[in-house]
């Protein structure tokens, strides 16, 4: 049985973990939060004018990730200047925008750099309601059906000084959410029904700076199962923190000297693999059954090579997939951190990677993704170009794949 089934059946025996059924993608990176999927007959070829089910425009810029629930698409998008926010839903199978929802008005938002936007959290969807976040400026809860608004919370302060970045994930009755600012930082567990606070945690980092540029984070935490505890995966600037994921107490917590952290991290073969951000990214493969300070006694193996900032990486069997900003693919051994190739593939890379039907996907911010076949070869199978590059990561659901670009998105399929 290869990786990406096991992965699924893991899923489907995990009904504590909030999430879909066959054939779903409901939050960043999947079913499972790790870019894979069972699926089969997904597309290795395709252009504008090839294995394009269909196209349509989304108006403004958002470099969220689409989320899927059975026939229906979400995503978000604000007004480049940041004084609207949108959520949108889009029909699976024609794809036609079926709701188009102004959520609020902002007067006066903060810049952001140019590479982000005011839409880039990616929402979680479930059964009767879909969850968006635009960092500071909104967290609400919508109808699934209807689009109606449930409730909203817009009292977070956080100056996120290039613009938001991290994902929301749901955990049982519990929305989690990061808010690593430049000004404050601290993780909030919201009651899923009713958007009440169920706990608060402030990062109890020292930052060893008053450079707040140096404080902020952009990461989606995860959440894992070690032996009889569930743990919350929370990474920020200069540690991830490890909390009981109901409660919000601190169970362990890793250091390094990084900021920024973006990459999602990667659980298996008994190892979380950690990326620590920006300013010579480190990949640390870290044992999760401390307590306390564990830098010195859990990492089993880190590495600065090739390692890339903004990508999530992919956990395939035994090998660990890593694309560096600036366009080079590593493949690494899983539980030793041994180099097995690199590979130029060119361009410039924000959006993480997905695996499903045996096969890797690439996108870049200049449009083209190329396929590689996984394993100790990493065979390049294609390269495939769209009009406008990729910011946003790939959504997979039946055998299809759902890419956003700058201004578009697919529906991609044979």
């Amino acid at each position: 049985m290869n990786f990406c089934v096991r992965t699924w059946v893991w899923v489907l025996c995990c009904s504590s973990c909030g999430l879909a059924v066959a054939d779903d993608w409901p939050q960043f990176r999947g079913p499972q939060g790790d870019g894979q999927t069972p699926a089969t007959g997904l597309p290795t070829r395709w252009s504008e004018d090839e294995n394009v089910v269909w196209k349509t425009a989304i108006h403004g810029r958002g470099w969220s990730s689409p989320v899927i629930w059975h026939d229906q698409i979400w995503l978000t998008t604000a007004t480049e200047d940041g004084h609207r926010m949108f959520a949108l839903c889009v029909d699976r199978e024609s794809g036609r925008v079926v709701h188009d929802l102004a959520l609020w008005d902002v007067p006066e938002p903060d810049e952001i750099h140019v590479t982000n936007s005011y839409a880039s959290p990616t929402p979680v969807v479930e059964a009767e309601r879909v969850y968006v976040h635009f960092g500071c400026y909104g967290t609400a809860c919508l109808d699934r059906h209807t689009g109606r608004v449930l409730w909203q919370r817009r009292d977070f302060p956080c100056n996120h000084w290039r613009g938001p970045g991290s994902s929301p994930i749901v955990f049982e009755d519990l929305l989690i959410v990061h808010f690593d600012g430049y000004d404050l930082q601290y993780v909030v567990a919201l009651d899923k029904h009713t958007g009440a606070t169920r706990w608060k945690s402030d990062r109890a980092i020292d930052f060893e700076t008053d450079d707040g540029d140096l404080k902020k984070a952009f990461c989606t935490p995860t959440v894992i199962r070690v032996a009889d505890q569930w743990q919350l995966i929370s990474p920020a600037a200069r540690a991830t923190i490890a909390y009981e994921p109901t409660t919000g107490r601190e169970l362990w917590r890793l250091r390094y000297a990084n900021h920024s952290a973006t990459a999602r991290p990667l659980f298996g073969h008994g190892l979380l693999f950690i990326n620590s951000g920006f300013s010579k990214a480190e990949l640390f493969a870290v044992r999760p059954d401390g307590r306390g300070d564990v830098t010195d006694t859990h990492v089993v193996w880190h590495t600065d090579r090739g390692i890339g900032s903004k990508p999530s990486h992919l956990l395939v069997d035994d090998l660990l997939y890593i694309v560096h900003d600036q366009g080079t693919a590593v493949c690494l051994e899983a539980r030793t951190g041994k180099p097995v190739w690199q590979k130029r593939l060119g361009g410039n890379f924000s959006a993480s990677p997905v695996c499903g039907d045996g096969k890797l996907y690439f996108p870049s911010e200049e449009g083209t993704t190329t396929v590689i076949r996984p394993g100790r070869d990493g065979e390049i199978l294609s390269s495939n170009d769209l009009d406008d590059g990729c910011m946003a990561s790939p959504a997979v659901a039946g055998s299809s794949i759902y890419l956003r670009t700058r201004t578009h998105l697919y529906r991609l399929g044979r």
